[in-house]
């Protein structure tokens, strides 16, 4: 598990990953100018200058969307959760952290189902405790949303919607090691069960993602191409 620094110029372009259907981040257009063309472009490495992390114990985590929302225990083909909420709901950082990727445009094309695309509008962040936040499905969001930007937990990242491969409305919201920051949108779409955080966080409980998702990357790694089928 990495602990990143915050860039002080980190680059443009971040994503989110999808749910109703293997979930996916869509290619990346700069957030200030979204055009149709897709682009990538990675963070800036982190500067040794930013704050240090603070560590696992000490980060505060909140509830991802505001106001009423309902979330089940599983997940289709693997671990994410499902975050019901209507369309237009403030969906905020559950922690504190810096902006990895966002897709603030819908590319998603059901005639090719591109599972980088899946997730339509999405944001993606690195937490200040080493874990790799990502919600997707947004009908629009945050105009100071962008890479390299800090947020704080419970800071808005835009609203609850169905763009990308989604029937209803709902955040999908995945939890996974950094890896490669930018552009694995395998991993980022979510490697464990968030639902027994959500439970915590929900009643203002303190609980740590940081021990799973370590475990988790030390059993499986961080790989490199999607998983086929993906």
């Amino acid at each position: 598990m990495r602990f990143p620094l915050v860039a002080a110029g980190l680059a443009t372009a971040l994503t989110l990953a999808a749910c109703s259907g293997p979930t996916a981040g869509p290619a990346f257009v700069p957030a200030a100018a979204p055009t149709a063309v897709p682009s990538t472009t990675p963070a800036a490495s982190p500067s040794p200058s930013a704050a240090a992390s603070p560590s696992a114990a000490a980060t505060h985590h909140v509830f991802p969307v505001l106001g009423k929302s309902s979330y089940g225990r599983t997940h289709h083909d693997y671990q994410a959760t499902d975050v019901m909420a209507p369309c237009g709901a403030t969906v905020v950082a559950v922690t504190d952290g810096v902006v990895l990727e966002i897709s603030p445009v819908d590319l998603y094309d059901p005639k090719t189902d591109d599972g980088a695309l899946r997730g339509g509008k999405s944001v993606s962040l690195l937490g200040d405790d080493g874990v790799r936040y990502y919600g997707s499905h947004f009908s629009a969001i945050d105009g100071k949303i962008r890479a390299g930007v800090r947020v704080k937990a419970g800071q808005p990242l835009g609203k609850v919607g169905r763009t990308g491969l989604a029937s209803a409305c709902h955040l999908h919201f995945g939890m996974s090691p950094e890896c490669a920051s930018t552009g694995d949108w395998w991993i980022r779409r979510g490697v464990i069960w968030p639902w027994r955080y959500l439970d915590a966080w929900r009643k203002g409980a303190v609980k740590s993602p940081v021990t799973e998702i370590d475990t988790w990357e030390r059993k499986n790694g961080c790989s490199t191409k999607p998983p086929k089928g993906a």
